[in-house]
This record gives structure tokens, sequence and C-alpha cells, in this order.
């Protein structure tokens, strides 16, 4: 098993949802609004915000667990459909899982996911 966390620009939320949505082993997700920011901060504009000058960029967080034979298609998912081209698209983690629990059944590893 797999976590997939993918920071995306707000505005591909939707695109990306719709993306996972057509892969075959993805059984949910989370999603969460967050700010953060990466290597471009510090360049400031006329026309930024102080939020932005701080270096503080709204961002979606998206996190999912799904067994290794999905992880190719739910990361090439995300990254195609989160891809604008222009710098800050975001970026997406893969980390291995050690187990899963199921609360309402007690099913655990690959049966809960």
């Amino acid at each position: 098993m797999k976590q997939v966390k993918a920071f995306i620009k707000p505005h591909k939320l939707d695109a990306v949802a719709l993306a996972l949505h057509r892969v075959h082993g993805v059984t949910g997700l989370s999603v969460s609004d967050i700010k953060g920011f990466g290597r471009g901060r510090g360049h400031e504009s006329p026309k930024q915000s102080d939020e932005e000058i701080a270096g503080f960029i709204d961002h979606i967080k998206i996190e999912l667990v799904c067994l290794d034979a999905f992880v190719e298609q739910v990361v090439e998912a995300i990254e195609i459909s989160a891809h604008t081209g222009l710098r800050g698209d975001g970026k997406i983690y893969v980390s291995p899982i050690e187990t899963a629990v199921r609360i309402s059944t007690g099913e655990r590893g690959e049966k809960a996911v």
C-alpha cells in the first residue's frame, strides 16, 4: 500500500478529482485547503498581497491510500490533470503505508483500503 500526497493549485481541484474518479483503484481521498511556499518565495511584484510577499500561497493538499498496483495510474492522473505549465504547479509524494484498519469492520491491511 502507498500513500499519495499531492499539492496542487486550487483551480485544478475539480480536474484532478475527476481524473482520480476514473482510476479504478481509488476508493476515496481527502482534500485540505492549505497555505505554503516553495522555491519561488521572496520574488516580489507590485501587485502581490502582503500574504504573498510573506511567501504563503493558497494550495490544495490531496491525500489518498491505494494498493501498489494503482500508484502509477494515480500519480499520472494527478500529474496530467494538475499541470498548467506554469511555475508552482505543485508536487506529488508517494510513501509506503505499513498497515491500514477499517474502524467500522476491523478489516486490516489491503482489505481496509
